[in-house]
């Protein structure tokens, strides 16, 4: 008993420290799985608490739950929009970009190591993915809003070139575990059967997830443990059935949360608690599986295999795979820095130790190793790079808090929604019924001094004060450019990154002339309206962050419709 206890006692101390550790983590600017990892090293066999753990079925086991629940919760938060502006170069990446980064990373770690070149690219497939829980994680923690088109590319892509990653691991295991498989056409089939199989699955899934949330009477509190039970279901039947599971679930997230169900912001709710928890456990416990002392005899060819992998494989991938789209080099060479290494490559790395191939260990030290020094230095980066290349635009206005109705029937989810009011508030100093607000909205009350004021109806919104709103959930975003406020920081910035003046998209060059000099677009119509200058200039779906220079200004797109119209344009002076 006292055994158990104790194991007790180090699991949750372990916990809480991963926890306030984001504390050090947000000052700090470290990402925060680098610091899990960490703590796991120093918990396990060379560390302070000393515990040793060797067992890769067990950490297989571990590590695939948390991938699903973290990869369903990526799915959930994935906006249709993503998929339309990001789709096609984001499976360049998945698919062509992970072969290409195998090719060459799998050359170099076959000189560096001395192995052979089937090994070689086996340790080169291990390597190929990004991670998506490194991705979401590193954005969220940072709260890094970047382009829209650059971050779908890599919020998709991130999601779904572990497939590929995980078919290319398992076949080379194969050939290297039984020198009597034909590997002529194999891999082409199992690629398919992989895809296929993992998209209708995962199809399959979330429409039937989806169906159930209408037709069960079950409390509210239920519905995120379903969600979980469900996807992990979903997960299991794919892979035994030969299809990739990591898809199916990444799909089945993305239906079942952009569905109109008043289920979904709890389940959100929760899985947002449940994504962090499984990177928590997960990164722990790959902490405690590796020796540290086992990195000090490959540091010198994993290091150099790690700067060939961030500073040749990731961009020439990223380059031919994206040549086709057209991507302005500023996106292209951030998508190139941001193809971070997590927890998915040392798990791949398993499948060598399980398979008992030659050289098992090493290949999980160099994993290891790599996934160590992609964190330190990609990770820590991403935020001064994103403002250096000018890639980051301010956040979206959106409610402190809210909470949906259950009770309302239909495909309009009505919400509760409350708002900060504070002094850059736009509504802020104004009584309700002075406000206009572009879509319909109900106000239900008004707290005041931590007191709910009763008997209100037309109240004085002063700074300080939060109000309670009722809406529809597919309004909300627009009802909070009136009532929310990003704070008085973000606000300028805002105003820095877009300009002091919007303007209609629909208002033409010849309007525009008349308040300032557009020599430089002389080749232009002046009765084209701005909205179709920028569509021509970039040829391709415009999205928010998008500008174009245009004589002595620098027009930016500052809202777009979900049919990828134009609305508003930010006006800023050059220079």
């Amino acid at each position: 008993m006292d055994v158990v206890n104790l194991i007790i006692l180090a699991a949750g101390a372990m916990l809480v420290i991963s926890i306030l550790a984001s504390i050090v983590s947000a000052r700090s600017g470290a990402p925060l799985l680098l610091v899990f990892l960490v703590l796991g090293m120093l918990a396990g066999e060379n560390g302070l608490l000393g515990i040793q753990f060797d067992n890769p079925d067990i950490a297989l086991l571990i590590g695939s739950v948390a991938l699903v629940i973290i990869l369903f919760d990526g799915g959930l938060r994935t906006h249709p929009e993503r998929f339309r502006v990001a789709l096609a170069p984001a499976a360049m990446l998945a698919s062509v970009g992970v072969i290409l980064t195998c090719g060459i990373v799998g050359v170099a770690a076959a000189w560096l190591f001395g192995l052979s070149w089937i090994e070689g690219l086996l340790l080169g497939a291990i390597l190929s993915s990004t991670d998506a829980a490194a991705v979401f994680s590193i954005f969220q923690s940072q709260g890094l809003r970047i382009k829209d088109r650059v971050a779908s590319t890599l919020e998709i892509e991130s999601g779904s070139n572990d497939p590929m990653a995980v078919i290319l691991t398992i076949t080379l295991v194969s050939v290297l575990a039984s020198s009597e498989v034909n590997i002529d056409g194999w891999i082409v089939v199992h690629v398919l059967q992989q895809a296929i199989l993992g998209a209708l699955f995962g199809y399959l899934g979330g429409r039937l997830f989806i169906y159930a949330c209408r037709k069960l009477p079950l409390s509210f509190a239920f519905f995120p443990l379903l969600a979980i039970g469900a996807s992990i279901v979903v997960f299991a039947i794919t892979s035994q059935l030969g299809g990739s599971g990591f898809l199916a679930v990444y799909l089945m997230g993305y239906l079942v949360g952009n569905a109109r169900l008043p289920q979904v912001i709890h389940i959100l709710r929760v899985h947002d608690g449940l994504a962090w928890l499984s990177q928590i456990i997960m990164f722990l416990m790959l902490g405690i599986l590796m020796t540290p002392a086992a990195l000090i005899e490959i540091a010198v060819p994993a290091l150099i295999l790690a700067a060939i992998l961030i500073f040749v494989a990731r961009p020439l991938a990223v380059f031919l795979s994206l040549l086709p789209f057209r991507f302005p080099w500023r996106d292209q060479l951030f998508i190139s820095w941001v193809g971070l290494r997590g927890a998915v490559p040392i798990v791949l790395a398993l499948f060598p130790w399980l398979a008992g191939l030659e050289n098992q260990q090493m290949y999980f030290e160099v994993a290891f190793f790599v996934v160590l020094v992609s964190l330190m230095v990609q990770g820590w980066s991403i935020l001064p790079v994103a403002r250096w290349l000018k890639l980051e635009i301010p956040p979206e206005p959106e409610p402190d808090y809210r909470m949906p109705l259950d009770m309302v029937p239909g495909k309009d989810v009505l919400e509760v929604a409350a708002f900060k009011i504070e002094e850059d508030t736009p509504a802020c100093d104004h009584h309700w019924d002075e406000i206009s607000i572009p879509e319909p909205v109900e106000f239900v009350g008004l707290i005041r001094d931590d007191v709910w004021v009763r008997r209100v109806t037309n109240p004085l919104l002063t700074d300080g004060d939060t109000i309670l709103v009722m809406a529809r959930s597919a309004d909300l975003r627009k009802i909070s450019d009136v009532l929310a406020s990003n704070g008085t920081g973000k606000r300028m910035k805002k105003n820095i990154f877009f300009g002091d003046f919007v303007l209609n998209a629909d208002v033409t060059l010849n309007d525009l002339s008349g308040f300032y000099t557009l020599r430089e677009a002389s080749g232009e119509n002046n009765d084209v309206t701005i909205a179709e200058v920028i569509t021509r200039r970039f040829r391709r779906r415009v999205v928010v962050g998008d500008n174009v220079e245009l004589g002595d200004i620098i027009l930016t797109v500052r809202e777009v419709a979900d049919n990828g119209d134009i609305l508003k344009v930010g006006v800023k002076a050059k220079g």
